[in-house]
């Protein structure tokens, strides 16, 4: 980690690329070295370490992903830590940090799937594979939502078009795309779609890329468009969040309207494989028991 956030520390903005390329001299890597894969045979081993090294560093706060793609820069609180001339940084150091702590560590108070960062010797190995997994995906999940927020927000229309095409709405894509980006004239209302490919029934669309939590008044008011509509189903997405009186009321309406904040809407990204690729597989096996009898 601490030649990654040496390489930015000229304040100046770099792509991942020129990152990994700075590390690289930096260590005095031969070309077997550089070439190294991992067992996937997807990336190399230096490549996913400094991947991974980013995303901590990003965690506590001390680089900053910039608008564009792989583009990274250093904060005042990492040119802080170089000042202090350390001799490398570690989970240790990082965890001085809030955001860090907080991401290692959400709930301290009570155990919770999400805390299985810190892997030790009690895990078995199905419990440290199963541990690594849900650390990959959190961090690809925060990942994915933070690069939807710099993007614009024709983007992200069409990232909620993909995404529910991939979850098996509407028909053809061309026809999805004209009904979101048709405006209904109805305020609160982004578009509509078909529930299924035969067009039975239709779900009115709010897609919202904000930052600030989405409050109960643009729910009644998405709820009242709906009803000007006579509709009785709604799916309002956001890259943010929805505060407890919105989610309250809309699960106390008739209408049925289906909240989706910015975790939720990564999530349904990772299950669906929109903007993520495949880049690993492990199959678990065991024994097949009914194989080894004897008749």
């Amino acid at each position: 980690m601490l030649p990654v956030l040496r390489a930015l520390q000229d304040t100046k903005e770099r792509h991942i690329g020129e990152i990994v390329n700075f590390v690289i001299e930096g260590f005095g890597l031969t070309e077997f070295e550089r070439a190294q894969m991992l067992p996937s045979g997807q990336s190399t081993v230096i490549g996913s370490r400094i991947g991974w090294a980013r995303t901590y560093l990003n965690k506590a706060g001390l680089i900053e992903k910039m608008p564009g793609r792989g583009i990274y820069k250093i904060t005042d609180r990492g040119l802080k830590v170089l000042q202090r001339n350390p001799e490398r940084i570690d989970n240790t150091l990082l965890s001085e940090f809030a955001g860090f702590a907080d991401w290692v560590n959400p709930k301290k108070d009570e155990p919770s799937k999400a805390d299985v960062r810190v892997i030790d010797s009690n895990q078995t190995p199905s419990e440290a594979l199963q541990a690594a997994f849900t650390t990959i995906t959190e961090s690809l999940s925060s990942e994915a939502l933070d690069t939807i927020k710099s993007l614009s927000p024709l983007f992200f229309e069409r990232l909620v078009i993909d995404l529910l095409l991939k979850m098996g709405y509407g028909g053809d894509r061309r026809d999805v795309k004209e009904s979101l980006t048709k405006k209904t004239n109805d305020e609160g209302i982004d578009g509509v779609i078909n529930e299924d490919r035969l067009g039975l029934d239709t779900i009115y669309v709010q897609a919202k890329k904000w930052e600030g939590s989405v409050s109960r008044p643009e729910i009644q008011k998405f709820a009242g468009a709906l009803q000007g509509k006579r509709a009785k189903k709604g799916v309002f997405i956001t890259t943010s969040d929805f505060t407890k009186e919105a989610r309250e009321f809309a699960s106390n309406i008739e209408n049925k309207i289906i909240l989706i904040n910015g975790s939720e809407l990564a999530k349904l990204m990772i299950d669906y494989n929109v903007g993520v690729s495949v880049i690993d597989r492990y199959e678990i096996k065991k024994i097949d028991s009914d194989y080894f009898v004897e008749e």
